[in-house]
């Protein structure tokens, strides 16, 4: 099922291509906290920046290195659509519904937060770990939270 709403997010997206504008590396937000090396492509955090605060429905796009054995303490989330793609190392996960999961590199991480899910994510690898995390508004709020895996076996994605 969770596939399937980020899909319909997706879409939602996707929809005008009239505000694509291209978003050079070093024109991004950024912020560097030692264990995370962050580059926002919208207002994030300590980065503000009025002309970018979201595209449609997508509120943040994040280019993260995480080190190797750091990562994200317990924090809660809550409507919103959280989908994380892996792209190099992985990233391990554990929330407040118990769900418990490693997550490899170009293997998609997904989490609509519902009503409320409070989660961690580290990287207990012993290289650094980069990741694209991207937020979506839903479409309706207050549905029940949940997360899951995709695996996308090399031959799947035409590599």
């Amino acid at each position: 099922m969770f596939i399937e709403r980020i899909i319909s997010a997706i879409h939602l997206i996707t929809e005008d291509t009239s505000m694509l504008q291209l978003r050079p590396f070093d024109t991004l937000g950024h912020a560097n906290h030692g264990w995370l090396d962050a580059h926002h492509h919208f207002s994030f955090a300590e980065y503000h920046d009025p002309r970018r605060m979201n595209w449609g429905t997508l509120r943040v796009w994040n280019d993260d290195l995480i080190a190797a054995g750091n990562g994200f303490p317990p924090h809660p989330h809550r409507d919103m659509e959280i989908i994380t793609y892996v792209r190099e190392g992985a990233i391990t996960h554990q929330d407040s519904l118990g769900n418990k999961g490693r997550t490899e590199a170009g293997d998609v991480q997904v989490m609509s937060a519902g009503t409320g899910i409070t989660h961690s994510e580290y990287n207990v690898e012993a290289v650094d770990t980069r990741i694209f995390q991207i937020w979506i508004v839903p479409q309706r709020v207050g549905q029940a939270p949940s997360w899951g895996v995709r695996p996308f076996p090399k031959g799947e994605r035409g590599e």
